[in-house]
């Protein structure tokens, strides 16, 4: 038994991981600006400020939790070279961190990424493979690398020092809001949402987090809701970042999600649009459906007021052109 309690126990991440993390990507990953939008301040009666990790290089906040996984890795490993499966912005920022440290990198697609994810991990020098119709199954290629060239695969969100880099976000946060009592962060596999969770509530448990999904393939929400990891067929989506698995075999993401989330919120595709448009209208800011999701619970008084900053993520802004043109001409 006191050796099965040790097991658990290395296995457990602390606030020591994200700080660890922290010392070690700086070398790639630039501090992310703060900002408090006045709009959405006064439509909630309280300060809230957005974090906008839509200024990475690729557009989104995944290359934390990618620089700090790359980074561990043994020489051997990176000169073996490294796989992975994603939605996009995951497969981007492998991609990126791969293409800076000169490690050959595969990244493993399903047929419904948009294709300006496409295009800017072709510009970015990976090797894609486009491979079935889900994330889920995209990953089962990748494994299958692993297996045929011994590729270390570097998982989307369920693995250590993915979410210890996301946790650096949090730290972040605290540094500049003392008086944090809200984050709203989006949540699919549950890596960000497990990171900044830990990174925030080790330093006050009273913050109150609330996850972020659409209504359609919220793949968390349900297996939350069952007590165990599910599968779901992906539909389309403006959000579709949030889309994938979150793996039947979970062993991390989804039991930190139900330690940190005190709520989660579904969002309708209509007001996942609106607030894409909103951003862009009031705030001059394009950013991806998975983003926009906590711009529409403000926007929808979804949130229960209290005193105190409100601070939403901004994850990702990757969007095609030909979305952003139709969400103007309808929003107008």
């Amino acid at each position: 038994m006191n050796h099965l309690k040790s097991v658990r126990k290395e296995n457990e991440l602390t606030i020591l991981n994200i700080w660890e993390a922290k010392r070690r990507i700086a070398s790639i990953i630039n501090r992310t600006p703060l900002i408090q939008s006045y709009i959405l301040s006064e439509k909630a009666g309280r300060p809230v400020y957005l974090k906008l990790e839509n200024v990475h290089e690729i557009g989104a906040f995944k290359v934390r939790g990618a620089a700090n996984k790359i980074l561990s890795l043994n020489e051997e490993e990176k000169k073996r070279g490294i796989a992975t499966f994603s939605t996009g912005n995951h497969g981007m920022a492998v991609a990126y961190v791969a293409k800076k440290l000169g490690i050959e990198a595969v990244v493993c697609i399903s047929k419904r990424v948009p294709n300006a994810k496409v295009d800017s991990l072709k510009r970015l020098g990976a090797k894609i493979e486009i491979y079935g119709d889900s994330q889920d199954e995209a990953g089962e290629r990748c494994y299958e690398l692993e297996k045929e060239k011994g590729l270390t695969v570097i998982e989307p969100f369920d693995d250590p020092h993915i979410i210890a880099g996301q946790g650096t976000i949090g730290l972040e946060i605290l540094e500049e809001v003392p008086d944090l009592k809200d984050v709203i962060i989006p949540l699919s596999g549950g890596g960000l949402l497990s990171g900044i969770g830990l990174a925030l509530k080790s330093n006050d448990p009273s913050i109150r987090i609330t996850g972020v999904s659409m209504e359609h393939s919220a793949v968390m929400y349900e297996s939350l809701k069952v007590g165990k990891s599910i599968k779901l067929v992906e539909k389309n989506t403006l959000a579709d970042s949030l889309l994938g698995g979150i793996g039947l075999d979970n062993k991390y993401t989804f039991q930190m999600v139900q330690k940190y989330m005190d709520d989660v919120l579904l969002i309708p595709e209509e007001e996942i649009s609106y607030s894409m448009a909103f951003m862009m209208d009031k705030h001059r800011m394009i950013m991806e459906g998975a983003a926009a999701t906590g711009v529409a619970a403000v926007l929808g008084n979804k949130v229960a007021h209290q005193e105190g900053a409100l601070a939403i993520i901004i994850s990702g802004q990757n969007v095609d052109l030909s979305i952003l043109r139709q969400l103007i001409q309808n929003y107008s």
